[in-house]
């Protein structure tokens, strides 16, 4: 069993370095990415989320709506009653990983359209 653990601690650090070397997006990687799709994931302080990222500008969730933008290399949000808040990410497929201060502190996966009516 201890084998095992040790097995595994190597293929998970093995792959965290792996996704460390992703390049970070661009900010047209980002837009083509969630413009008019879903990103439901999880962040290390929130959570679990899922946001509809419509093209207008707007997120909308469950129980909340927002603003998203692309500036530079970075996707923002306003959510009501907070200030902006900017993240860079890595992409590689359907998978994001959410980047602050170089580091991952969420992660998603994007699903094309709004399949959840939000």
């Amino acid at each position: 069993m201890r084998f095992i653990a040790i097995v595994s601690f190597f293929i998970f650090a093995g792959s965290a370095a792996a996704a460390d070397t992703l390049p970070t997006a661009t900010g047209a990687q980002l837009k083509q990415a969630v413009s008019g799709n879903t990103v439901e994931g999880s962040m290390d302080a929130s959570g679990r989320y899922t946001e509809f990222y419509a093209a207008d500008g707007t997120v909308r969730a469950k129980d909340y709506k927002a603003r998203w933008s692309i500036e530079g290399d970075s996707m923002c949000w306003v959510y009501e009653g907070q200030p902006k808040d900017c993240w860079q990410a890595n992409i590689k497929g359907a998978s994001v990983r959410w980047l602050k201060g170089g580091k991952a502190q969420g992660s998603g996966t994007v699903v094309k359209g709004n399949p959840n009516r939000l």
